[in-house]
């Protein structure tokens, strides 16, 4: 998924570009080597420094339990700046120079199509643990973060069921916008409704204004929107503003991933529906620990969301499959994590889909109220079934591509 900088979002502390956790050797092993590669400054700040923050807390915490392997783990994390150009860079360092064993980064799609293929030359394994399009089938690259299919039905399940069957789409202008919009159409059909108009927007449109006044005319029953970035947020503020978040009812499948719910007052956000893997107000006791144990490390808990948590979830699952693979060996690694492995993390259970190396996620239906994500169902174990529409590593483990998911 790609994203703009959110100026909402405070700035966070104990989060340093170059992080390299203090040296200590267990026994007679080196340290394990995590490399990671996030916007730790720049225009995807918002989004990069919680996540490094997982990444540190996740390696911190692993080490205090005794490591791994009888080996402590050391993070090498370079600061990407929101510049590609840099993704690439830091990715051959990793690979050729640090010599990591195992990279957990990347926030856009870009990015990630940046250092995907350095990784798999390198055969250093990568994790990517952000939402996205869907449609990555490589053996090399495990994802734990949402897509589309994962997330749309069960919105538009509770949002047809809530509101009506009639909804009109709004949709950032790329491949996250565009296919999670078919998506919606694709799952609104199937429950009898009808889509009346679906209208995509560039990054860094800013007004909708006379978008607003085409709603009005169209009435529908809801409004959905796959918007992204600090631009795009404009439209909750402008919708609120004109009224219409009292006449009619809005759900969203990107809102809240970078805590929008609180740059918005609750007059401006209090209503929205949206679907992910995670909220703050999961009253689960691995997500209370969680929170306790961020607020103990870091401070400040509100700059948690979604994809730091998915960072933190990706880093267990690979520590998980080491432990019973005894090893760090790629190709051992490789059949741990084919195996189905799963971990139980602060966003639920995270268990590997074998066939595309995508992870089975628990989503949540929620509705934001007084700038908190109060959930409203959970659907349990939900399948990334649009990227194993295409992909299938168990019979073609050589594939490696990002197939155009078609519905």
């Amino acid at each position: 998924m790609s994203f703009s900088r959110r100026h909402f979002i405070a700035s966070t502390s104990g989060a340093a570009a170059g992080i390299a956790l203090p040296f200590h050797v267990f026994g007679q092993g080196a340290t394990i080597k995590l490399g990671s590669v996030l916007d730790n400054s720049g225009n995807l700040d918002a989004y990069g420094k919680p996540m490094v923050q997982a990444t540190t807390m996740a390696a911190e915490e692993i080490n205090a339990a005794g490591g791994l392997l009888g080996r402590k783990i050391q993070v090498v994390q370079y600061d990407t700046q929101s510049d590609i150009a840099l993704y690439t860079k830091y990715a051959q360092q990793l690979a050729r120079d640090d010599k990591v064993d195992v990279v957990h980064g990347g926030i856009t799609s870009a990015s990630r199509e940046a250092i995907r293929q350095t990784f798999r030359r390198a055969n250093v394994l990568y994790f990517y643990n952000v939402l996205y399009e869907g449609g990555v089938c490589d053996r090399n690259c495990i994802v734990t973060g949402t897509t589309p299919a994962q997330v749309m039905e069960p919105i538009v399940e509770i949002a047809s069921k809530q509101w009506g069957k009639k909804v009109y789409v709004l949709a950032a202008d790329y491949n996250y916008g565009q296919i999670t919009a078919k998506w919606l159409a694709h799952y609104a059909k199937l429950r009898g409704g009808t889509v009346l108009q679906t209208d995509f927007f560039p990054l860094d449109v800013a007004d909708f204004g006379s978008t607003i006044a085409k709603i009005q005319a169209a009435k529908p029953e809801y409004v959905c929107a796959a918007l992204v970035g600090g631009a795009h947020l404009s439209f909750f503020r402008q919708w609120a503003a004109s009224g219409m978040n009292k006449k009619i009812p809005l759900c969203s499948t990107t809102f809240g991933v970078g805590n929008e719910h609180l740059a918005l007052s609750p007059a401006e956000g209090d209503g929205i529906l949206i679907a992910g893997n995670y909220s703050q107000e999961d009253p689960s006791p691995a997500n209370k620990d969680f929170l306790a144990r961020w607020a103990k490390r870091f401070g400040d808990t509100k700059i948690v969301h979604e994809i730091a948590v998915s960072q933190y979830q990706g880093i267990k699952l690979w520590a998980e499959a080491v432990k019973k693979a005894g090893s760090l060996d790629r190709e051992k690694l490789l059949k741990v994590i084919e195996s189905g492995i799963s971990v139980e993390g602060p966003g639920g259970l995270v268990k590997i889909d074998p066939a595309t190396h995508h992870a089975s996620l628990d989503i949540k239906v929620m509705e934001v109220k007084n700038q908190k994500l109060t959930i409203k169902q959970t659907f349990k174990q939900r399948p990334p079934s649009d990227t194993a529409a295409s992909c299938n590593l168990a019979k073609n483990p050589n594939e490696n591509k990002q197939f155009e998911v078609t519905i």
